[in-house]
């Protein structure tokens, strides 16, 4: 009965520390969830109110599309995690129906043990049959050891007594626990439901953009000529700019061979610094959403046309400020047709270029930090749109921002 009493104290101790841990782990996932649900509908109240902006001019363009693209990719990603959400749940409810039969079958197993030990201890309550029959004993010896026994006997009585109270209470638990989660369950169900229907209109709006906007192809022919020739042009300027700076290092240097115009020492840090953040940059600006991504893509709306963007768009707020996404040196100002005012920023031999914008802070040359405002997008008016282009370069290779700014 010692060795009964010992391994049940070792069992709860181990029990206890499981459940903590269980309870800790649990409650750190499921804040990390809880964050990232909300960080889903806040981007995607972020881009209702860019659609209630975009709504308020009565003309439909191109911006209206990528907006309410956007829209029903988040929309789906929320709808994704409510599945998964239901899922986890239905399975918490399973392993609570399983725990509360597994705990019955246990009650019950110690009521019947218990009702034993009352019965017998009914049956022997005579304190002068105990005595006689510690005093029958053999020796003094065998009389300690039955001593030992009646004592050891009550104590087991109280221990099973405890273990039916505490397996009632984990029982309790459970059930208001089934109860929360079956509960917390109807809840989400009920809020997949609204997000499917909300996504079935932002279908249906995303399908009358579309046909509105074929009726408008010979302007969203010229716009998307006149966007790839800025784009063109910004790109041509880049290289030429970079291919100077290559020279002029070439120049100082000894070997012919160089790539690179990050010559100096402290151009050398800087770019082994650069590089080290790459997936930890902070965004140009400080809200927005990404409206159109790195590379070739297909046009939205005319077919077998596809768009080419050498960096990344991000759709904002009109007056919304941009800012250095790292320590650097204002390299070029530049003023090109449809991308208004661009500022290029050399960190080393990297490059970050800023295009849109309609107001400078800063003047070639300028040293400037982290997250250091540089200047405000560029509205149209026309379109209700605030959007930046941004890119970045390694020498004279492109890179995609997507990989480098934070998630």
């Amino acid at each position: 009965m010692q060795n009964f009493q010992k391994i049940y104290i070792k069992h709860l101790f181990i029990v206890t520390f499981f459940l903590f841990f269980l309870f800790s782990f649990s409650q750190n996932d499921k804040t990390k969830l809880e964050n990232e649900k909300k960080k889903i509908l806040d981007e995607i109240n972020y881009t209702n109110n860019l659609i209630d902006k975009t709504n308020k001019n009565k003309q439909i363009s191109i911006n209206q599309l990528f907006v309410i693209n956007n829209k029903i990719k988040k929309r789906e990603q929320l709808i994704s995690f409510l599945k998964d959400e239901i899922s986890s749940i239905n399975n918490k409810i399973d392993s609570n129906n399983k725990k509360i039969k597994e705990l019955s079958d246990e009650l019950s197993a110690l009521k019947k043990e218990y009702a034993k030990m009352i019965y017998y201890a009914f049956k022997n309550k005579n304190s002068y049959d105990r005595m006689m029959f510690v005093f029958s004993s053999k020796d003094f010896n065998q009389a300690y050891q039955r001593m030992k026994y009646f004592q050891q006997y009550s104590s087991y009585r109280k221990l099973q007594a405890s273990l039916i109270k505490s397996t009632q209470e984990e029982i309790n638990n459970k059930t208001d626990d089934l109860k929360t989660q079956k509960e917390k369950k109807i809840e989400i169900q009920i809020q997949e439901k609204k997000e499917k229907n909300t996504l079935f209109q932002d279908k249906k709006d995303q399908n009358e953009t579309i046909n509105k906007l074929k009726q408008k192809e010979k302007k969203l022919r010229k716009d998307l000529r006149d966007k790839q020739k800025a784009a063109n042009k910004l790109q041509k300027t880049i290289e030429n700019i970079i291919a100077a700076e290559i020279k002029k290092a070439k120049e100082k240097t000894t070997d012919t061979k160089t790539k690179t115009y990050a010559n100096t020492p402290e151009d050398v840090e800087l770019s082994k610094t650069f590089s080290a953040n790459k997936g930890k940059l902070p965004w140009p600006t400080e809200s927005g959403i990404i409206s159109s991504t790195f590379g070739e893509h297909p046009h939205p709306v005319l077919k077998r046309i596809k768009t080419k963007n050498n960096g990344i768009d991000i759709l904002t707020n009109e007056g919304e400020k941009v800012r250095a996404v790292f320590d650097g040196v204002v390299s070029n100002i530049l003023l090109i047709p449809n991308l208004n005012t661009v500022v290029i920023i050399k960190h080393g031999e990297y490059l970050t270029v800023y295009s849109n914008l309609s107001k400078v802070y800063v003047e070639k040359g300028d040293r400037v930090k982290t997250k250091q405002n540089i200047g405000i997008i560029h509205t149209n008016k026309s379109e209700s749109k605030s959007e930046l282009n941004f890119q970045i370069w390694k020498g004279q290779q492109l890179q995609n921002p997507a990989y480098w700014i934070k998630k």
